[in-house]
């Protein structure tokens, strides 16, 4: 029995998308990579200042798996909990837009 990668899995599934579904899922893949890379961030930041995640969560009033879910990326974050993070970690927000690639 042979194995399919996951890389030739992917690429057939996407072949086999309407363009509709396929639109639907880059827009997807774009906001899990966009809760990803504000994860990584956070962490960073929170690293950097010497923050333990349990630590952060007390001064967000929240919870430690809070933390965790947000560092991971596994929800997108509001400009709200953006803002009480900074806060917590003594730094500010700063959106920017600009045109796309």
């Amino acid at each position: 029995m042979s194995r399919t990668s996951w890389t030739a899995l992917k690429s057939e599934r996407l072949a086999a998308m309407t363009d509709a579904e396929r639109a639907e899922y880059e827009q997807a893949y774009a906001e899990a990579r966009l809760a990803a890379e504000v994860g990584e961030r956070i962490r960073m930041a929170r690293e950097a200042a010497g923050v333990s995640q349990r630590e952060l969560a007390r001064r967000m009033s929240t919870s430690q798996a809070a933390i965790v879910r947000l560092e991971a990326g596994g929800v997108g974050a509001t400009l709200t909990t953006l803002q009480r993070a900074a806060a917590a970690l003594g730094l500010e927000v700063s959106v920017e837009l600009r045109p796309s690639a």
